[in-house]
């Protein structure tokens, strides 16, 4: 017969019991999010040096990873929502349970993104003569890299002052990406026989760009995590 604080599967069931046992499997989402978060850098990461450091040998090892990172996504909103279902967290806890389901999202879609990036790297070093990425295209990529890592980080220390920042820098490099499309724009009306590279160059732009959203995304919700504040726009971070 089970004793008196387990029920027949032998879980558990005394409320302190209880209460630990849920604490216990949040943690382990949470560290189950910041691994998947490091994989998704140390992929996009290599996309990028794909793309402006011409490292093609990496496109494979990104295209492989891509399912690896869906399915890992998968795994860990079916744990946010099993705890949500099992263990009804309130206050903190459920924050930091609706933070690991917004940014674990966001996680799966860079991922997309540094698939992309990495494609089309590998077609352009497939195509004679395609024209080199620009010197503020490769600024663009290091800037949405690092606006990636720094989320990141302040995901990992739930540091909302370094989340900030990353909020911060995203009007600049919304900027980049305007300046970087319009130059590619010029370069189709000059050579317009390359258009086909030059909308590769631009897609991958746009890629970035939205890495950087997606990093803004994971930024806010690290000061809603720490501050329980609902960030949503630029001005009120």
């Amino acid at each position: 017969m089970p004793s008196s604080n387990q029920d027949p599967q032998g879980s558990p069931t005394t409320p302190t019991a209880v209460v630990r046992h849920a604490l216990t499997e949040q943690d382990a989402v949470w560290r189950e999010l910041l691994r998947l978060a490091q994989a998704v850098e140390v992929m996009l990461a290599a996309s990028v040096s794909a793309l402006c450091d011409g490292r093609i040998e990496l496109v494979p090892d990104v295209r492989a990873q891509e399912r690896a990172i869906d399915g890992w996504e998968v795994r860990v909103e079916r744990e946010c929502l099993r705890v949500l279902t099992l263990y009804e967290p309130v206050a903190s806890d459920l924050r930091r349970v609706a933070v690991a389901l917004k940014v674990n999202g966001n996680l799966e879609r860079v991922g997309d993104l540094a698939t992309h990036i990495a494609k089309r790297a590998g077609r352009l070093a497939r195509e004679p003569g395609a024209p080199p990425v620009s010197e503020s295209l490769a600024h663009l990529a290091r800037q949405a890299l690092q606006a990636f890592r720094d989320s990141i980080r302040a995901l990992e220390s739930v540091d909302s002052d370094l989340a900030r920042s990353v909020n911060a820098a995203d009007d600049a490099i919304d900027g980049l990406y305007r300046g970087v499309v319009d130059e590619y724009k010029q370069a189709i009306r000059r050579d317009p026989e390359q258009l086909d590279n030059w909308l590769r160059l631009i897609n991958s732009a746009r890629n970035l760009e939205r890495v950087a959203d997606h990093a803004t995304n994971i930024a806010e919700a690290v000061i809603y995590l720490k501050e329980g504040q609902l960030v949503r726009h630029r001005g009120e971070a």
